[in-house]
């Protein structure tokens, strides 16, 4: 391994993914309607905080439309548009650069 990187070819994870993380996923997938069944039933329960009730209802709308598209609105100054300057340095590293053509 040369400077942090592995050699071409080489895999930083040749084991692969850990098996137990297949067998948790799987073992947890058995109890979706459970789950989902408690949700809703905290999502209905008129004792219990609203903050759980929100909190329930926020996670089985996610799991059944998926998370919502987050936006944003920016503006630049006084509202008007943004605007953006790009600056370009250059550095002088005393090594040529593949298109910088032949060495004077």
């Amino acid at each position: 391994m040369a400077r942090g990187q592995f050699q071409p070819g080489t895999s930083g994870n040749p084991g692969g993914r850990p098996k137990d993380i297949g067998r948790v996923k799987e073992l947890a997938r058995k109890h979706t309607a459970e789950a989902i069944a408690t949700l809703a039933a905290i999502m209905r329960d008129d004792k219990e905080p609203a903050a759980a009730r929100v909190r329930a209802a926020e996670a089985m709308l996610d799991r059944a439309w998926g998370r919502p598209e987050t936006t944003a609105n920016v503006a630049g100054a006084d509202g008007g548009p943004v605007t953006f300057q790009v600056v370009r340095y250059a550095v002088d590293t005393g090594v040529p650069r593949a298109d910088d053509g032949p060495a004077a």
